[in-house]
């Protein structure tokens, strides 16, 4: 059996998520891919902003840090700037990332640095009392959109692609052995990468909807379960019928020139200039 132990701030368990989220699925297969990574504990550096998905760091034994609201990218950039050895991970949810983070998510993805984003896509800002999100889907009824949302949501993974982010996968918190697979190669990568977690908030999001995904949060897994298909399925499938189906797996993955190599590349030809 695999001994989650070791990595984590055990005297800080147990966790303040709701019973049924899906957060700490993500968390297990974000361990188990570190693991299958080989890495040392002391070498990764977990940062969050705010959200439900900001705790993560105060439970597992890395280095971490819990910054300010939308602003996780920006400090991770810097960490990496300044410790380009460590590895460098971003857990953020949806709100947190794609709204008030918006800016430093597209620029992330722009200079290609290496640092591994996981987006805890719930659709809904759960921790603050079930607003709407970038990513809640349209017709989709919140605290702030009671009849039902009338914005179109992002779509995490074109988002960034068009960004410039050189690794994009997603998977959700019901299929979680390619989630695993997504989160490791995702860490294995060099360069931008991001991993979109795709998971369910009943609390806030699953109870207003329930006709949609279900009474339970159980039947917001199989929501999941029977609207999840893979990549190579997807291909062959019309836009309709893609409608309400999570396309899964990884969605692109090239090799560009990564942020933290050309920057060294840069102070080492000024490298004997002065004297």
């Amino acid at each position: 059996m695999f001994d989650y132990s070791q990595y984590l701030r055990n005297e800080k368990l147990p966790h303040i998520w709701c019973p049924g989220c899906g957060h700490g699925i993500v968390l297990k297969s974000l361990i188990r891919a570190v693991a299958k990574a080989g890495w040392n504990k002391d070498e990764i550096v977990l940062v969050s902003g705010i959200g439900c998905a900001s705790r993560l760091p105060g439970y597992v034994d890395f280095n971490t840090l819990h910054t300010a609201h939308g602003r996780a990218l920006a400090f991770a950039t810097g960490i990496k700037l300044a410790k380009p050895e460590m590895h460098v991970i971003v857990v953020s949810g949806d709100g947190d990332s794609l709204a008030i983070g918006g800016n430093h998510f597209i620029h992330a993805c722009r200079r290609n640095i290496d640092i591994t984003l996981i987006c805890f896509n719930n659709g809904i800002y759960g921790m603050t009392g079930g607003q709407y999100s970038p990513t809640t889907a349209s017709g989709d009824k919140t605290a702030t959109s009671p009849f039902g949302n009338v914005e179109p949501h992002f779509n995490v993974a074109e988002l960034a692609k068009g960004a410039g982010a050189t690794f994009v996968a997603r998977g959700t918190s019901y299929g979680v052995p390619q989630l695993d697979n997504f989160i490791y190669q995702g860490l294995m990568h060099k360069g931008f990468s991001v991993i979109e977690a795709a998971e369910a908030c009943f609390t806030t999001h699953g109870r207003k909807n329930r006709k949609k995904y279900g009474p339970s949060n159980l039947d917001m897994l199989k929501w999941q379960r029977d609207h999840a298909v893979s990549v190579e399925k997807a291909a062959g499938m019309s836009e309709e019928e893609l409608q309400d189906k999570i396309i899964t797996g990884v969605l692109h993955n090239v090799d560009k020139p990564e942020f933290t190599e050309q920057y060294q590349k840069l102070i080492d030809s000024f490298g004997g200039g002065a004297k």
